[in-house]
């Protein structure tokens, strides 16, 4: 008996040196991660830094050149997940970066790293992507290129620094127009990004490009956004906009830039007609075109006798839809604002979109802000903009 308690305790002791030993280390995982992190970090310093000899000594992934002309004032990496193979591993990451002098706070982007790790226990980059069904970044497509204007940051990939210039001079002529409109409690500055081609757009939106192919640009933002939000980004397609000419490449970057001026007003209250018909609106607005001019696809419905009964739904806006049902739903929301500015004027037409905004819910949005603030309701306006399609486009 005394032989058996003699053992028992030998084990009981052993159990519990072990059970110390591993109260008092790391798990290999959490070690790897710590590790992982460490190295990420030294990768974004050295990004920061512009110091491509340490941003290679942390391996390979994105070519430094690449990222040498983004304009960055703040980058780091947060490791949220790894999964590791013996001297291999994949980390799912969070990078939030910052464009200097446009980004009021960081964008953030899932990104996925493949790791390994050499004799000596160190680990290294093997390539780092956008994580699955997350967007690209425009250095994942190639060089990035960079021109400045004086209020806007265009960069580029697979673009002439001539058709970058070309892009900064539509900006910086769109954002003293949209000021002109809008009023100026906006950044007045905006970012414009130039992929080499329609794919290249898609990638930056992480959508397929079949949704986006007519498309000249869209801008990508936060509706109702705070104001240490990220900037927007307009994100050109190269392949139609090259079809626009001048005076439409001009009315495309107006209207995009419409879209960050009038963003932290734009809630979910904030029906499409109204957010792009005013965009269109402001695009127009020195333009000199005519009604029938600036809205060819309305005006021939109109002239066949098909008046729309009401103002398009959200729906109707929607990329992967007919074409010329897109078309009609953006100029049937330009009409609508053009009426807004010539019956009760531009002012009105600020206030207007304003308060539907501050609704905070879509529901009684436009009938409010129609009373209050036309004086109407939206039967009444929607006879009396029928009404003005016939007398303008008939």
């Amino acid at each position: 008996m005394a032989g058996r308690r003699s053992g028992s305790g030998v084990v009981a002791l052993v159990v519990l040196l072990v059970a110390l030993a591993g109260c008092g280390g790391r798990p290999a995982a959490d070690s790897a991660t710590a590790d992982v992190q460490r190295l990420l970090d030294r990768r974004a310093a050295a990004v920061l830094d512009r110091d491509e000899r340490a941003y290679e000594r942390t391996g390979r992934g994105t070519d430094f050149a690449r990222l040498r002309a983004m304009p960055v004032a703040a980058w780091s990496y947060r490791v949220t997940g790894l999964r590791r193979s013996g001297d291999t591993a994949t980390a799912d990451a969070e990078l939030r970066y910052r464009v200097a002098g446009y980004d009021p706070a960081p964008v953030t982007a899932g990104r996925t790293l493949r790791l390994s790790r050499d004799v000596g226990g160190q680990w290294s980059v093997d390539t780092d992507r956008p994580a699955r069904k997350s967007a690209q970044q425009l250095w994942d497509q190639g060089t990035v290129q960079l021109v400045r204007g004086r209020h806007s940051l265009v960069l580029g990939v697979g673009q002439s620094g001539r058709s970058l210039s070309d892009f900064a001079d539509l900006a910086d002529r769109a954002v003293p127009a949209v000021s002109d409109a809008w009023g100026a409690d906006w950044s007045r500055r905006v970012v414009v990004l130039v992929p080499k081609s329609l794919e290249g757009m898609a990638g930056l939106l992480g959508s397929p490009a079949s949704s986006y192919r007519g498309i000249a640009a869209v801008t990508t933002g936060e509706t109702g956004a705070r104001r240490r939000a990220p900037a927007d980004r307009i994100i050109v397609n190269p392949d139609a906009f090259a079809l626009l000419g001048g005076p439409g490449e001009q009315v495309v970057v107006t209207h995009e830039t419409t879209h960050v001026a009038t963003r932290a007003r734009t809630t979910a209250a904030t029906p499409l007609w109204l957010s792009e018909g005013y965009a269109d609106w402001v695009g127009y607005r020195a333009a000199g075109r005519t009604p029938a001019e600036a809205a060819p696809e309305l005006s021939r419905s109109v002239s066949e006798g098909r008046i729309p009964a009401a103002l398009p739904e959200d729906e109707d806006f929607g990329f992967t839809g007919d074409a010329s049902r897109l078309a009609r739903a953006y100029e049937s929301g330009w009409t609508a604002c053009r009426l807004i500015a010539d019956r009760w004027g531009e002012s009105r037409l600020r206030a207007f979109y304003r308060a539907v905004g501050a609704h905070g819910k879509r529901a009684g949005a436009v009938e409010d802000a129609m009373r209050e603030v036309l004086g109407t309701t939206p039967q009444a306006f929607t006879t009396e903009w029928r009404e003005s399609l016939r007398g303008q486009l008939g």
